[in-house]
């Protein structure tokens, strides 16, 4: 691993010079860049000895980390963060805010049905408050963009994002964007994808343990040329790592029992941000008053 020379002046250049690194870091390195990308202000707030224990290494390998990206030790590194924190900031705390959520969740008794939908209310109410920050209205618009010049939509999600992806296949359809639900039935995962071209977009949805039919499409795809948008947890998942765009969504988890209410939410927002820009200049030009033909 080449250790930087000099080391990233904001947290933004940070974040791209962990991106670009990811894949040459020790598996333990990897741990603390997870855990860097995805709770800065954690990062930016916490003691070494805490953010060591969460992300499960010893003190010196996080001392480690920063060093291999030019910085003298783990504080220079923290007041990166710690400066692009803005006071009032929805995400502040998130991490910490559902680590408190689930030990007073998990320390209780199931009582009855409508305490367990009180609890997934509480937890998903959590996630939908971190949504907005943890994906970013450029990385949205950037994904609405490729939505709207793709010439066809793939769409794919397994397993436990199966529904995401089938819902946003249902609803591309609905607003009439030419759209292929890969569902993998018979084992036709490769074979329905067949026809994509650099004209079109891959969207795969997929959260840890990522699917292997996930990876496998994207790679397929960038055979192709073809633009990826990635949906996931993670900046540096499998499926995260070639992707075009990526939309990180971090849902909640109530008793060992990961939600989609986040996930479902980031969809409906991009297929009706997708028809309200597909049918903006239709809007536009309906408006503008006609010319008569002058009198002879």
């Amino acid at each position: 691993m080449v250790e930087m020379d000099v080391p990233p002046t904001t947290a933004d250049e940070l974040r791209t010079a962990i991106l670009d690194r990811y894949e040459s870091l020790s598996k333990r390195l990897q741990q603390i860049a997870r855990y860097v990308l995805d709770e800065p202000n954690a990062v930016a707030l916490e003691t070494l000895a805490v953010l060591a224990e969460r992300c499960n290494v010893q003190p010196s390998a996080i001392v480690r980390f920063a060093k291999s990206f030019g910085f003298d030790g783990a504080s220079q590194m923290q007041r990166l963060f710690r400066d692009g924190l803005l006071s009032g900031n929805a995400a502040l705390g998130y991490g910490e805010r559902v680590r408190q959520f689930s030990q007073s969740v998990d320390g209780k008794s199931v009582g009855d049905p409508a305490q367990v939908l009180s609890e997934f209310v509480e937890g998903n109410v959590l996630a939908l408050h971190n949504l907005a920050d943890a994906v970013g209205s450029r990385n949205l618009a950037a994904a609405v963009k490729l939505i709207g010049e793709a010439e066809t939509v793939y769409v794919a999600g397994f397993r436990r994002s199966f529904p995401v992806a089938a819902y946003l296949a249902y609803s591309l359809h609905q607003v009439d964007k030419k759209t292929v639900f890969i569902d993998s039935i018979g084992g036709m995962t490769r074979q329905q994808i067949h026809a994509i071209t650099r004209r079109d977009l891959l969207i795969a949805v997929s959260y840890h343990p990522y699917a292997e039919e996930a990876v496998q499409l994207i790679e397929a795809a960038s055979e192709q040329n073809c633009k990826v948008l990635s949906i996931s947890d993670s900046l540096v998942s499998p499926v995260a790592k070639p992707a075009t765009v990526v939309l990180q969504v971090r849902e909640a988890e109530i008793r060992k029992f990961r939600s989609l209410s986040a996930s479902m939410c980031l969809a409906q927002a991009l297929v009706i941000g997708y028809a309200f820009a597909s049918n903006a200049p239709k809007r536009n030009s309906s408006k503008l008053p006609v010319r008569k033909p002058a009198k002879k």
